[in-house]
């Protein structure tokens, strides 16, 4: 035994040179709750914390390409703001190496496999299933926005230290593979409910099993919603499944599911949305908003014609005279930093915020959405599901006036005013207010949507791939100069994945080809729906 765990302490520390920060130290030694641990608890903790990193990383550089300069755009979050970027996301022309960093880069696939070894020894070791059960539970919450990003990618075969030189899995086998192991994990933990998992190897929930079940089944659900225009029936079943659990859903924002690790480290999108920062005004004043990355216009758009009351939480306030809140529009050419860029308001992030991965008005929206659209049994009527997602929102950012913001009948999102007098848009996003109506399906999903989009701030991935779904919300589109695809993007539609990285075509020939030919449903571009953005 105490060979096993030697070799597995061993093995985590090793893992820390290719962990998800550039300091090991601060993700493999429990920095916060330190104490007279054993060694079971000692690897667990490390390789659970180094597991929960691939969801989002803690690598900055990581973080920062796949949240601030790839979901958070394509998701009217966040607009890039360094002028010295010729090749981004945004305007559709991305080099490999913005690109490739989901499927390719050390700091996940192999940080997750190589961590769900060691967990899984552990397990065995212990006599425990639970740790496992909670590791593919993260694993699906990591690997899912990696699919949702290219498509087919290799899953079932991956080798157990990350490697995915193997066959690749379609996007429904994928999906189905996911809804198994999360099946498997709520039945596990549904039966060791009162099990406590040491507190230093779960920053998510502080060893609580039952919030991780409530998780799982909320994590279901999503999975379930994504899938129903193009498999209804399975997607009733999962959706329906995960609201009937005795476990539960997450309907309380104290369950919300968010990485609270940085204290010592400091949250990776804090420290990218701020690189390249500019200080001060030529006056010497203070510049009050972020870097490299900035508020999108549409969110902001949105949010100021409602006049929501969560803007202060989400953002800095701009610098143009006049204008409290207003975004910088992604998508452009963009504008020099220090003279124009950097006036634009900012994302609110701090330091020591945590990483959010799911909340409880996301799980209220998603069972309106069930409701509403496709006639799934919820437990409750859309009105009310809608109505408390907003509520749960308000709540879980500290701000009041739901009841006054629910009942607006005829506020619009705003036109898109550039101070700079460069990127303009005028055209109305929606038509609709926020206040609940009994209408089309068309109409409430985009209801639902909207409001969705809002609470789920700064989650871009999960909104990106609400947005391909189902089209909604509308978001302000590429413009002329800044559509830099040669006629790939449609800039009406946005992009719709990620190319497959340079490396597969050479390292994994063959099953990348294939892929291509026979499971991802249209080329190699970035234009090419995903299977389950695809309607019957």
């Amino acid at each position: 035994m105490k060979h096993t765990i030697s070799k597995i302490f061993a093995g985590a520390l090793l893992l820390g040179t290719v962990s998800c920060t550039a300091n090991y130290l601060d993700i493999n030694s429990n920095p916060y709750q330190p104490g007279d641990l054993t060694a079971d608890d000692y690897a667990l903790g490390s390789a659970m914390n180094s597991l929960a990193s691939g969801v989002i990383s803690s690598d900055v550089n990581t973080a920062q390409f796949t949240e601030a300069l790839m979901g958070g755009p394509l998701a009217g979050y966040f607009a890039p703001a360094n002028a010295g970027w010729e090749n981004t996301i945004s305007n559709y022309n991305p080099t490999d190496d913005w690109t490739n960093v989901l499927l390719k880069s050390e700091k996940v696939i192999p940080v997750i496999y190589t961590n769900l070894g060691i967990i899984e020894t552990v397990s065995e070791q212990t006599g425990s299933p639970v740790p496992m059960a909670i590791a593919n539970i993260i694993k699906v919450a990591a690997m899912h926005r990696i699919t949702d990003t290219y498509g087919p990618i290799p899953y079932s075969k991956i080798g157990a230290d990350g490697s995915i030189n193997t066959p690749y899995d379609s996007v429904e086998e994928i999906y189905m593979a996911f809804f198994d192991e999360l099946d498997a994990s709520i039945a596990t933990l549904n039966e060791n409910s009162e099990y406590k998992l040491v507190a230093t190897a779960d920053y998510v929930y502080s060893g609580d099993i039952k919030k991780w079940i409530r998780y799982a089944n909320s994590l279901k659900l999503r999975l379930a919603i994504r899938i129903a225009n193009v498999k209804p029936d399975v997607a009733r079943e999962k959706a329906e499944e995960a609201v009937n659990d005795p476990g539960g859903l997450i309907t309380s924002n104290a369950d919300n599911a968010a990485w609270h690790y940085f204290g010592s480290v400091q949250n990776p999108l804090y420290v990218a949305v701020n690189y390249n920062r500019v200080s001060t005004h030529d006056d010497g004043t203070a510049c009050t908003s972020t870097g490299d990355t900035h508020a999108a216009a549409d969110i902001i758009c949105y949010m100021n014609g409602y006049d929501d009351p969560r803007r202060e939480m989400y953002f800095t306030k701009s610098e143009w005279e006049g204008y409290d809140y207003v975004g910088l529009r992604h998508g452009i050419e963009i504008p020099e930093h220090g003279a124009i860029g950097h006036k634009f308001s900012g994302p609110n992030i701090k330091a020591n915020d945590a990483l959010q991965w799911m909340n409880a008005a996301e799980v209220a929206f998603l069972r309106a959405e069930g409701v509403a659209v496709y006639g799934f049994n919820m437990g409750g009527t859309a009105k009310d599901f809608y109505e408390q997602g907003v509520r749960l929102s308000f709540e879980q950012w500290g701000v009041t006036g739901a009841d006054t913001y629910l009942a607006q009948e005829t506020a619009l999102p705003e036109l898109y005013d550039d101070p700079s007098g460069s990127n303009d848009y005028n055209v109305q996003l929606s038509t609709l207010s926020v206040k609940w109506v009994d209408g089309s399906k068309d109409e409430m999903q985009e209801r639902i949507l909207i409001q969705k989009w809002i609470a789920n701030y700064p989650l871009g991935n999960e909104a990106w791939a609400d947005y391909r779904r189902t089209g909604y919300p509308h978001l302000i589109p590429a413009t002329a100069a800044g559509n830099m695809s040669n006629g790939e993007v449609d800039s009406n539609r946005g992009a719709r994945r990620m190319r497959y990285p340079h490396d597969e075509y050479v390292s994994n020939a063959q099953n990348v080809q294939n892929a291509v030919s026979t499971l991802l449903g249209g080329p190699d571009l970035m234009s090419t729906d995903l299977w389950w953005a695809k309607k019957n």
